[in-house]
């Protein structure tokens, strides 16, 4: 089901044709949040290093930006650990991020007054793609970041 342009809850992003892919599971407490970023650099260092990947410091920071939403959002509504999967691949780079909790995130409409809750907002301006997926137990979001800095003009 589509909720809105780049959003959909129920689509499966394919994991098929990614070059590279990387599996983190991290646990409980709100130093997750700092490891997990830690780990997408980490990860994108690598892409540069052994694969010769250039991601500008733009894109870079999109992408720690966005996983550190993600995770967010899975520690402050989720219990248990969190799984943290980066994939890169010709349409760019996955961040996935499940957690056990099976509601669906809500996109609000911009509120320059609402303190908090502006994760999805945030993911959505800088994403190319947003989906959600229900699992067996919890869901999976998955945001879809471009390599290049060309804008998206949707």
């Amino acid at each position: 089901m589509e909720l809105d342009a780049g959003y959909d809850s129920g689509a499966h992003p394919s994991s098929e044709g990614h070059l590279v892919r990387a599996d983190y599971t991290l646990e409980g407490g709100g130093g997750r949040i700092g490891i997990a970023r830690r780990h997408a650099a980490a990860f994108l260092d690598r892409m540069r290093s052994e694969y010769g990947l250039q991601v500008s410091q733009r894109v870079r920071d999109s992408i720690e930006l966005v996983v550190s939403e993600l995770v967010t959002n899975a520690h402050k509504y989720a219990l248990g650990p969190v799984l943290m999967q980066l994939r890169v691949g010709a349409e760019g780079v996955d961040v996935v991020v499940w957690d056990s909790d099976p509601a669906v995130p809500v996109v609000r409409a911009a509120d320059p007054g609402r303190v908090g809750q502006h994760g999805l907002e945030i993911i959505k301006k800088v994403a190319e793609k947003l989906f959600v997926e229900r699992e067996p137990v919890g869901k999976r979001v998955t945001a879809r970041l471009a390599l290049s800095e060309v804008p998206n003009p949707a």
